[in-house]
């Protein structure tokens, strides 16, 4: 029933994270929690409930302390906000780094914990993210050496939380929240920037500066090594410098869980810290200290194991998985201390609590399910079974280690209560040649039963997790298996000890090792390379609905069942609605159209009933980001959609063009249509290319396209620029149109009324340029005469579009503006009308700006 409790938290913690709106007032989410604590103690303790009254009221009573104090963490962390008047506003503060810094080609990013503002009229939150940049448009030449733990005096520039919002997209807003981050911006460069002190004495400063230390010795132990990046995830957990086409190579062979500090590595030197402990412990009676009858060496071996545990935690950077581990094991360990029997079940479910207490979110990220949902297949299909050791396989061999009181590590290859271990001391101890060759055959029969064991767990983990695999990233490793079996005994077994005593020795010994350990990584990466390359190394399909989830998850279950159940296989067709489904589309005649919210950027995926078209792949944020890798290609892998038709890319400019490469090589794409020039790069990665120019006309599904602008003798002309080229293109579907024109200006805009006035009519207008003041001519806007006008435009952005006078020009024609830094992508469907849906608002969630 404690178990109904703890599992109805998390329920209400997570149901507090899809609401709009928290509670009126904090207070109300206080009297909530203490209310519900309450009342869930009073059910725990009293026996007059029914027997299945009692579960039910301590699932219904845990949920709603979940959910209460969920919102009361909830309202503590957005109280402190930036306020609108102090966004964009230069202020002066003091303030402690108190995060590892981040450093890319642009400059460099660190958390700052603001001590004083210098201008007492404004109200800076207590913690902030910014940016040092390093480039010509900030005026700087070089960036400073920041180090976690500095007090600094800095002149800034603020904007309260913002991040693109798409459908199945990163959620920057919340992920902020949860960091306690309430405003985001930029250094200025201004001759008062100075360091003030070397280091503020805290113990997460000592933690960060000893995190960045060892990052620091890394580096310089594998300067311009291609995995330097892995082996720094391996040790502290900042998998920053890991690139983007490494991470694709890891989540295709299903082994990205091990490219960080996971609970396995965690237990791994957790478990040998133990038995060393325990060993010395126990061989203190040669000293003549007789430690052992003070306190047990399993005790002290617990300890042991725990405290290095908490240690590697702190590391890692307090990643769900690590907590999940440190929990779990420090439940065991209490247990042990307090001679108390630990159920599986019960360390699971506490470790699931104890990480939602302390972190709500938590269980809005992929990582806390997949972590908890593989320690709860592992037990499903272990626990219980004769020779499984299921409690083995769940918590890990330091859990063994801690609870054998012989101090031997005990492993899942031990059946029935360590019977092996017993056979092969009694062997032992006769001796001899036929001694050898007992202790060999128990050898090698655990090592047979370790393999099968091994490969069982695997199993498990595996089938156990595709359902929610395909509702998290839909798609599942078909290599995984393959992939996992070389990857974990490399990793788990010689990088990462390599690589932690290469970190923690001086350099003169430790250097060797990290370069071993990196030799490694590269030798594994060749495999996973050529294992990724396999055609069929990933089953794909679109994000499932819930039904389907919940069937295959009952399929699941129903194919690890225990030894004897009934038609396990028929399991797999529970899995057909899931692994066989197509994306969805508009009927005949219709059209459906996403504009992303990509920033300062265009970028639209216009659908039929057959075909897909992506007008413009959003602008270039960073050497290894852009519009095109961390919004377009998620969208599409969670819909299902592997082949695009056509992609046009109006003009050059890195706003619309910036995410091209990466859609080019990351989908199948038929043709490119653009202004560029046949030389350019992109012209020349794409299957078929073409130039877009007016008089161009195709018909898909029952809706036409065409082409409006640019003539085609503009490309004769070396003096237009990339806007007075973009390519205009016109869509009509079942008496409705859309008009998306790129970055025309006013010029271009003149020729379209001179050249053909009456193609331009359309219900939906992408704001020329964005809303700039050089667009959307009266003119223009009456020719066009749209109900709908889209302005893709970036938060806050630098060239203040749309213009306010443009603004006012849509609205002074009665044109409906929307704009996506404040509605997210927005959905339009056409063919029986205009339907509009903004995401923001149909996904409304408590932490958006309103």
């Amino acid at each position: 029933m404690s178990r109904c409790a703890l599992l109805g938290f998390v329920g209400g913690a997570a149901c507090l994270q899809q609401q709009a709106a928290l509670p009126l007032h904090p207070a109300w989410s206080l009297a909530g929690t203490l209310v519900s604590a309450v009342l869930l103690v009073h059910v725990l303790c009293h026996w007059r409930y029914g027997r299945a009254a009692r579960p039910a009221l301590a699932a219904a009573t845990g949920f709603a302390a979940g959910f209460y104090w969920a919102a009361l963490l909830a309202q503590a962390a957005l109280g402190p906000a930036l306020p609108v008047n102090a966004e964009g506003r230069d202020i002066t503060l003091t303030g402690v780094v108190d995060s590892l810094p981040g450093r890319s080609s642009q400059g460099l990013r660190f958390n700052l914990a603001v001590e004083q503002v210098h201008d007492a009229v404004i109200r800076v939150p207590p913690r902030i993210s910014v940016s040092w940049f390093a480039d010509s448009r900030m005026d700087t030449t070089a960036v400073p050496d920041i180090r976690p733990g500095q007090r600094w005096q800095l002149t800034v520039r603020l904007q309260r939380p913002h991040g693109n919002a798409n459908p199945y997209g990163f959620d920057y807003e919340l992920w902020l929240l949860e960091q306690g981050v309430r405003a985001t911006g930029y250094v200025r460069q201004q001759a008062s920037n100075r360091k003030l002190a070397g280091f503020v004495p805290g113990f997460g400063n000592a933690v960060e500066r000893g995190r960045a230390a060892l990052r620091d010795r890394i580096a310089r132990a594998l300067p311009g090594k291609e995995y330097a990046g892995v082996i720094v995830a391996l040790v502290i957990g900042d998998q920053r410098a890991i690139s983007q086409s490494d991470w694709d190579v890891f989540n295709r062979t299903g082994i990205s869980h091990l490219v960080s500090i996971s609970g396995l590595h965690i237990t791994m030197l957790a478990g040998l810290v133990a038995w060393a402990a325990a060993a010395l412990w126990r061989r203190s009676f040669f000293t003549g200290a007789q430690l052992p009858l003070l306190l047990p060496a399993q005790k002290v071996a617990a300890l042991a194991g725990l405290l290095t545990a908490f240690a590697y935690v702190l590391l890692a950077g307090f990643g769900v998985p690590a907590q999940r581990t440190l929990y779990m094991l420090a439940v065991v360990a209490v247990a042990l201390w307090l001679d108390r029997l630990a159920g599986i079940t019960h360390v699971l479910c506490l470790a699931a609590f104890v990480t939602v207490l302390l972190d709500p979110w938590a269980v809005m990220w992929p990582g806390f399910w997949l972590s908890f949902g593989a320690v709860a297949a592992i037990l499903y299909a272990t626990a219980g079974r004769p020779g499984s050791a299921g409690g083995m396989a769940v918590v890990g061999e330091l859990n063994m280690q801690l609870t054998n009181s012989r101090g031997m590590t005990a492993t899942p290859a031990t059946s029935a209560g360590g019977r092996a271990h017993a056979a092969a001391g009694g062997i032992g101890e006769g001796g001899g040649v036929a001694g050898w060759l007992g202790l060999s055959r128990v050898w090698l029969a655990n090592t047979v039963a370790g393999l099968r064991m091994a490969a069982h767990v695997q199993f498990a983990v595996t089938v156990g997790l595709v359902p929610l695999t395909m509702l998290l990233f839909a798609q599942f490793s078909l290599a995984s298996p393959i992939a996992n079996a070389i990857a974990i005994p490399v990793i788990s077994l010689f990088v990462t000890p390599l690589a932690l005593a290469g970190s923690l020795l001086p350099p003169a010994l430790g250097a060797p090792l990290l370069q071993l350990a990196h030799g490694a990584v590269w030798l594994l990466a060749q495999a996973l390379q050529w294992i990724s390359a396999w055609p069929h190394a990933v089953w794909p399909a679109p994000t499932p609905p819930a039904w389907a989830f919940i069937w295959a998850l009952l399929g699941a279950a129903w194919m690890l069942a225990p030894r004897g159940w009934p038609v396990r296989w028929l399991g797999l067709v529970t899995w057909l609605p899931l692994l066989l489904a197509q994306p969805d589309h508009p009927v005949s005649g219709q059209l459906r159209v996403i504009a992303f919210d990509v920033g300062q950027g265009m970028a639209l995926l216009v659908e039929t009933a057959g075909h897909r078209l992506l007008y413009d792949t959003g602008p270039s944020y960073a050497a290894e980001s852009n519009g095109g890798n961390r919004v377009i290609l998620p969208y599409l892998k969670a819909r299902g959609i592997r082949k695009l038709d056509g992609v046009i890319v109006s003009h050059s400019d890195t706003d619309h063009a910036g995410g091209a490469l990466a859609v080019l090589q990351g989908s199948d794409v038929a043709w490119l249509a653009s202004s560029l020039h046949p030389h350019h790069p992109l012209a020349q990665v794409a299957r078929r290319h073409m130039h877009c120019m007016a008089g161009q006309a195709w018909r898909w599904d029952g809706v036409d396209f065409a082409f409006l602008h640019p003539a085609p003798d503009s490309y004769g002309d070396p003096g237009l620029k990339p806007n007075a080229r973009s390519c205009v293109l016109k869509i009509s579907a079942g008496g409705q149109s859309i008009l998306l024109a790129g970055d025309i200006e006013a010029a271009q805009e003149a020729q379209l009324l001179a050249g053909a006035p009456d193609r331009l009519h359309a219900d939906v207008l992408l704001a020329p340029h964005h809303g700039s003041g050089t667009s959307s001519t009266q003119a223009f806007l009456r020719a066009v005469a749209p109900s709908v006008a889209l302005f893709q435009v970036g938060n806050r952005n630098r060239y203040h579009h749309p213009q306010p006078q443009v603004w006012a020009r849509y609205g002074a024609l009665g044109i409906r503006s929307l704009r996506t830094d404040e509605t997210g992508a927005i959905t339009l469907s056409l063919g029986d009308g205009v339907a509009v849906q903004a995401y923001r608002s149909d996904h409304a969630r408590y932490w958006y700006r309103q």
